[in-house]
């Protein structure tokens, strides 16, 4: 056990995917009931994988102590927590969107910005995160006492179109490469919104002078930040389902597609398709390594990924909960397709019910428990 916890170069990678991410939390959750010491000194998250990542850096306490902290959180999350619903705000915004189109955008701060506010997923991250200045406090404890050897978060310029990786630890080097680059700072709020924010859906956040959008845009190595922090082993908890084929869509999409099915076919390719195929290169470069000797490797070396994904569809069980989301915003979502098979998968991102994050919660713990003996494996 102590072998296990006290790995420096261990991490943890968690990818997007909105509601879906509580698989994740129930996933670890399990994995800690069988190592109750175990710690990931070496967190990186993006989109709602930032807000996990970022939790769990900042607490004060153990990791378990903060996966059980996160796991009651998302326990006891509600729609109204993340983004407004209610029918005046939706109006609202779209009052704002029509006034924009008759004004041909020429009357200043018509410009239309997202579907939905998200002025209640701050308001919930600064409860819980309790940022000093905005500023996250408990990362730059938890680096000072040990626990944590480096964190990051990604984001997405609209205006250079690269990948941000925001870093935060010990001894850390910037690191530069196509289309993505990172910079050391002092982690705050305004951070992991812009990873989370899922375009057209949330609004983007401006950094440092420019706009920011959710990491998982041009995110085509999601295992770089954990390396270049120095992880050779690393935990990834995906959300997306790989079963059967895609039989049953096509007789539903004879039609003109709906917005619900345009925006999931964009959040999976985007979002959710490139942990696999990043350990896919990993293995192969893991393979070319082992066959040179160590003063030939250029300084590279091996790394192993353990990627997992759940055992049940997360996006086709979501309507089964979906008539229990508020009125206004349920017909909402149904104008725009979500009540049709090929629009699930926009529906299951954003379906922060209760009833149905419990549920999510509770099959990463179920999946966590069955891959028991490739996890010990994969720690030991």
């Amino acid at each position: 056990m102590s072998d296990i916890s006290s790995k420096e170069n261990l991490a943890l990678t968690l990818s997007g995917g909105g509601a879906l991410a509580a698989y994740q939390v129930g996933f670890l959750k399990q994995i800690l009931q069988y190592h109750p010491e175990l710690n990931f000194p070496i967190l990186t998250g993006i989109s709602a994988g930032a807000i996990n990542a970022a939790y769990l850096a900042n607490f004060y306490g153990s990791f378990k102590e903060a996966v059980d902290s996160l796991y009651t959180l998302w326990e006891n999350i509600a729609i109204n927590r993340i983004f407004r619903v209610d029918a005046a705000a939706i109006s609202l915004d779209l009052f704002k969107r029509i006034f924009h189109t008759l004004s041909f955008g020429l009357i200043a701060g018509s410009r239309f910005r997202s579907l939905v506010r998200t002025d209640p997923l701050r308001q919930f991250l600064e409860e819980n995160l309790k940022p000093e200045n905005g500023i996250m406090p408990g990362i730059a404890r938890n680096i000072k006492n040990g626990r944590l050897h480096g964190v990051a978060i990604s984001s997405t310029s609209y205006a250079s179109g690269q990948t941000i990786t925001w870093t935060e630890g010990c001894c850390l080097v910037d690191w530069e490469r196509p289309n993505r680059v990172s910079h050391a700072t002092r982690l705050t709020i305004d951070h992991i919104m812009a990873s989370a924010a899922i375009p057209v859906l949330f609004p983007a956040v401006r950094i440092g002078g420019e706009w920011h959008a959710d990491g998982g845009i041009h995110y085509y190595c999601p295992f770089s930040p954990a390396i270049h922090l120095g992880a050779d082993r690393v935990l990834s908890v995906s959300t997306r389902y790989e079963g059967p084929g895609n039989e049953g869509k096509a007789a539903d999409v004879q039609d003109y597609p709906s917005t619900a099915q345009i925006m999931g076919v964009l959040m999976h390719a985007v979002f959710l398709d490139l942990l696999e195929q990043d350990a896919a290169r990993l293995k192969l470069t893991n393979r070319l390594l082992e066959e040179l000797p160590e003063e030939a490797r250029y300084g590279k070396r091996l790394v192993k990924i353990f990627a997992r994904r759940p055992s049940e569809d997360l996006v086709a069980m979501a309507h089964h909960f979906e008539p229990a989301l508020p009125i206004f915003f349920r017909q909402m979502l149904r104008s725009h397709g979500t009540s049709k098979l090929s629009g699930r998968d926009w529906l299951g991102m954003i379906m922060f019910q209760p009833d149905y994050v419990r549920f999510l919660l509770k099959l990463g713990e179920k999946d966590a428990s069955d891959k028991r003996t490739e996890i010990e494996d994969f720690l030991s």
